[in-house]
């Protein structure tokens, strides 16, 4: 594919007026949408600025490169901007960017495009092309460039195929140098192959043989082989996503973030050809990498437990609401025994059978990496079916005897438990000949994990949190409508303190366990109600206040509406990150109120996500429906007085 065919001529701004980042992105994605790339300019600019927040996409050497792959986007497109005085983009090098390409990519963007892509990001390492480009006046010149360096990048890349061919034949005793390497990025559309090119031309330049293998959004390219990985002097990481890492197990291996890759070629080489770095054990409990920045044990935790849940969500979500579909179906249009009411119960039973097994597994996975995957899910399942007596008996029906089971609590203990259980087990076994590590984790780590785990949730676990989770199950069946409200109150009120974060998404968790132990969806109506309080708090403000908010904080209002209808709290995200104290402190007051009122009508959402657009399934659906305008006013309100007009930008 032709790179010209995706720098339109129309789109590109050849005297870019911005002077800040935020006015930089949002001319850019205005001119997207004026020429019909992108059909929603709040969607596509907020995927740009959450990815900026990862990592800046100013890459030095006055260039920045942001992307978003969303399904704002229309077609493939990269929109080439030039700006004479530079802005300042926070990049990594401090100075000024001058030149930009946002690149917009369809959420099924063919591998076509996406190579074309990957070959554009590698052209923009050359030093001069950048500055040709820089004293480029029109359109046409600008797609002249880049046709003579796309051609001159083809017959390398045909010379290097050929190379990387010879090197892979050469004999072990070769005198030259040869590394191999990895480069990756969360989106893998621009990243991943500037950091490929980058070490590809330091490598030659020092007389280094390297295979740099890609991990991009068209998948794996240039797989390394064990024959390369074995030759290999070294091994360079330059990744911001988990990469296949086991196979390097006894190399001195370099794991630096994928934007040293780029930065950073001549360093990583140079440590890599004289062995300058840990040697990297897959057995270990955690990879000896060089400059692995490690978090507290509270943020290890949350990352874990947030793999799980977010592994788990669809089975909730699914299969909850396939059940009170059900239920609408038994209640109004055939009863218990119309064939309708028996599919989608079976079908919503069955997805809701896997949930606490996948949050096991999957949290156990991000602890102890693949071997601990099958001791976390078997744990999980264990949680579901066994009942809360010592030594209780095994019983193959799931639904019928949850209520005695350990539940989601122990789903959560299982999972944690099998993941250090499993970093245990290869710290034992690292003292094993070399002769049996193919029997680890093919033999030794299944066995023993599963063997520890099966002991641990059947003696330890099971009897205690069936204890815990039948007392819980009992408070909440039994609660006054006072206790409701109040807890109703404090569950509302999370969803507003960090709109995503830690605290909303504990409120969250705690009403799903509520959900699947009682089968009450009182604390599901809750959560729900005070998580869409946010954007439609910020949509009445924008709308009845209008002069108190940017031009992008009055369009991002009109977004929220649906937003808010969704129970997508994030939408008030930005508002929140502008104006915190205002815009989070009126939010947990109406979110609250939201709350409150649920319990006190006594609303059940037999769903666990889908906001008001699931407001048909629920009980008291009125009192679902005032409770959150309720909220939704109050929030809007205390938001729009309390915002000041001199904010306003």
């Amino acid at each position: 594919m032709d790179i010209r065919e995706l720098l339109l001529k129309d789109a590109m701004i050849m005297d870019l007026k911005a002077s800040t980042k935020e006015e930089a992105i949002s001319e850019m994605v205005h001119q997207y949408f004026v020429t019909g790339v992108i059909n929603d300019e709040d969607l596509y600019k907020k995927d740009i600025v959450a990815r900026e927040k990862q990592s800046t996409t100013g890459i030095g050497d006055g260039i920045a490169m942001p992307h978003a792959k969303d399904k704002a986007v229309q077609r493939a497109t990269v929109l080439f901007a030039k700006s004479e005085k530079g802005v300042d983009y926070d990049a990594l090098d401090g100075n000024p960017v001058h030149l930009f390409f946002m690149i917009a990519a369809p959420e099924g963007a063919n591998n076509t495009h996406l190579q074309a892509l990957a070959t554009l990001s590698g052209l923009l390492i050359d030093p001069t092309l950048v500055a040709k480009l820089k004293q480029a006046q029109t359109p046409d010149e600008v797609h002249q460039l880049f046709a003579d360096a796309q051609a001159q990048k083809e017959e390398k890349d045909q010379a290097e195929e050929k190379k990387e061919q010879q090197q892979a034949a050469a004999p072990a005793s070769s005198d030259r140098p040869y590394v191999v390497a990895v480069t990756a990025c969360p989106t893998g559309i621009a990243h991943t192959y500037m950091a490929e090119e980058a070490l590809k031309k330091q490598a030659e330049a020092m007389g280094v043989d390297i295979k740099v293998e890609t991990n991009g959004s068209e998948g794996v390219k240039h797989l390394l082989t064990a024959d390369e990985i074995q030759r290999a002097a070294g091994v360079i990481i330059a990744a911001d996503k988990k990469v296949e890492m086991a196979r390097f197990n006894g190399k001195h291996l370099i794991n630096r973030p994928v934007v040293d890759g780029i930065k950073k070629p001549e360093e990583l080489i140079t440590k890599a050809v004289n062995a300058d770095a840990p040697v990297y054990h897959a057995d270990a409990a955690a990879a000896e990498e060089e400059d692995d920045a490690t978090g507290s044990i509270g943020s290890k935790i949350y990352k874990d437990l947030m793999n799980g849940i977010s592994h788990m969500l669809p089975f909730v979500v699914g299969g909850g609401i396939l059940m009170a579909l059900s239920f609408v179906i038994e209640q109004y249009l055939g009863g218990p025994k119309s064939t309708g009411f028996i599919f989608l119960n079976n079908a919503g039973s069955l997805a809701f059978a896997f949930m606490i097994p996948v949050l096991a597994g999957y949290i156990a996975e991000s602890i102890g990496d693949r071997p601990a995957l099958m001791p976390g899910f078997v744990g999980g399942f264990m949680a579901t079916v066994y009942s809360g007596s010592f030594g209780g008996a095994y019983t193959a029906n799931v639904m019928t005897n949850a209520k005695s089971a350990a539940g989601f609590l122990g789903g959560i203990a299982a999972g944690f438990i099998a993941g250090y259980l499993t970093i245990f087990l290869k710290k034992v076994f690292t003292k094993l000949p070399k002769s049996l590590e193919g029997m680890k984790p093919m033999l030794l780590y299944p066995i023993f994990g599963l063997l520890l785990v099966a002991l641990i949730m059947f003696f330890i676990v099971n009897p205690i949190f069936a204890i815990i989770n039948t007392w819980v199950t009992a408070f909440l069946n039994h609660m006054g409508t006072g206790n409701a409200v109040l807890l109703g109150i404090v569950l509302g009120g999370m969803m507003s303190i960090d709109m995503g974060g830690p605290f909303n998404k504990a409120a969250y968790v705690f009403a799903v366990a509520a959900f699947t132990s009682t089968n009450n969806g009182n604390l599901m109506a809750a959560v729900m109600a005070g998580g869409m309080i946010p954007p439609f708090a910020t949509a009445i403000a924008t709308a009845f206040w209008p002069k108190k908010f940017t031009d992008d904080e009055r369009k991002a209002g009109i977004t929220n509406w649906v937003l808010g209808f969704s129970f997508i709290t994030e939408g008030a995200i930005p508002f929140a990150t502008a104006d915190p104290l205002r815009v989070i402190g009126s939010c947990i007051v109406g979110s609250a109120i939201a709350g409150g009122l649920t319990q006190f009508w006594h609303v059940s959402v037999p769903a666990p996500h889908g906001g008001l657009w699931v407001t048909p399934l629920a009980t008291n659906a009125f009192g679902y429906i005032f409770a959150v305008v309720i909220g939704a006013i109050v929030s809007g309100i205390i938001l729009g007085m309390w915002k000041q007009v001199k904010e306003a930008k």
